[in-house]
């Protein structure tokens, strides 16, 4: 069963193809793999495991996968995309397939050449995180045909997210706000952060999430310095502050939740301090939230209370960024984007320091639809959390 409903992988498809016809090429290779997987899922609503591969698009002529024999069958069942081709570059190095059917990449401009007509220029999709081996088998295969780097013109059909696109997204986050619960009801003394982490994906895995956006964060103590530190068996001790973070996907789009909350179950009047600096700078970025605002001006006043306050020099990430496929994706706000916020796009507000002497590192994190009308909280909870002051 696959997760990329027809409508959505036809509509996507077209964008591409409009980008092809604006620049005359006669195909698009997306390159993707299991770290490199939004650009590949977002027009096959599919990834394989252990392997690697492509999504060929023609300008016209009948969209294809590239891939490893291990994962065809897999493709066939849940790729948007059903027409398969195996390569040696795309498997896993050294492993045997004796009754797949592999070929090479002259073979496939043959073919391609007697379907789709002569080929001689092709855009590339994912240059940056393409293996070198892949890359010179394609330039050895093409031989002659001009290679465009058009990464930046795919990614940008997916900044704005369609209706469909925001109903997986705010779903997503409906299971974001189980795992925080989950997790939340875990924390006590003596527990292991990966006791924690476990309850969390549980409540998530056993309500239909498809993934994660990153694995579970859970870092008490000095532990939360690491930024993205994952679970661990390190067990939580009375006093510490933890950091909290899960990514469930629904339908491969991601929500999140982030919060850092006291093992005792009671903030200090210092860990309250703590958690208001980053709940008056997520105050402050949703508020500049509006349709038109560039990240150079989102990230201004959360920056100027950083300053303010001495935490300046503890701040490692800007206070926004894209979620959709990937928990943190292209368009960032950050301080020297120039990216401005349209509706239809999903942003988080994502707030954290880290390497503090008393306090360590703590995030907070929720995500809001952009619309005319100002951000809309995909999660309710979490925005009357994180906007609200502890007294």
């Amino acid at each position: 069963m696959g997760y990329l409903i027809d409508s959505e992988s036809r509509n996507r498809i077209a964008r591409l193809r409009e980008i092809l016809e604006a620049k005359k090429l006669d195909l698009a290779l997306v390159y993707y793999d299991e770290t490199n997987i939004g650009c590949g899922w977002y027009l096959t609503g599919w990834c394989p495991q252990f392997e690697s591969g492509a999504v060929l698009v023609p300008r016209k002529g009948e969209p294809m996968l590239l891939g490893g024999p291990e994962s065809e069958p897999f493709a066939k069942q849940d790729s948007a995309i059903k027409e398969t081709r195996n390569f040696p570059v795309f498997m896993v190095p050294d492993e045997e397939y004796p009754n797949a059917t592999i070929i090479d990449f002259p073979k496939l401009f043959a073919e391609l050449s007697g379907t789709i007509g002569k080929v001689s220029r092709i855009g590339l999709v994912g240059l940056a995180g393409m293996p070198t081996g892949c890359y010179n088998g394609i330039v050895n295969g093409f031989a002659g045909v001009e290679i465009v780097d058009i990464t930046n013109e795919f990614l940008a059909l997916r900044h704005d997210k369609s209706a469909w696109e925001q109903e997986q997204i705010r779903h997503a986050f409906g299971l974001a706000d189980l795992a925080c619960d989950a997790m939340k009801k875990a924390i006590r003394p003596g527990v292991a952060e990966i006791a924690v982490a476990a309850e969390g994906e549980y409540a998530v895995r056993s309500r239909g999430a498809s993934g994660f956006g990153f694995t579970a964060i859970v870092g008490s103590g000095a532990r939360a310095n690491a930024v993205v530190p994952t679970a661990s068996s390190k067990q939580l001790v009375d006093g510490e502050l933890v950091m909290l973070g899960m990514a469930p996907k629904w339908n491969g789009y991601a929500g999140v939740f982030g919060d850092t909350v006291p093992v005792s179950g009671e903030y200090t009047a210092r860990q309250k301090d703590c958690i208001n600096h980053l709940r008056e700078v997520f105050r402050l970025t949703k508020a500049m939230l509006q349709v038109g605002k560039s990240g150079r001006e989102i990230d201004v006043p959360g920056r100027k209370y950083f300053e303010k306050h001495d935490l300046l020099k503890y701040l490692v990430c800007p206070f926004a960024h894209t979620i959709g496929l990937l928990e943190a994706e292209a368009p960032f706000f950050g301080p020297n984007s120039d990216d401005v916020l349209r509706p239809g796009m999903t942003v988080c507000v994502d707030v954290s320091f880290f390497g503090h002497p008393e306090f360590n590192g703590a995030r907070i994190e929720t995500g809001y639809l952009i619309t005319e009308n100002g951000p809309v909280p995909f999660s309710e909870k979490l925005d009357a959390l994180h906007t609200s002051e502890l007294k």
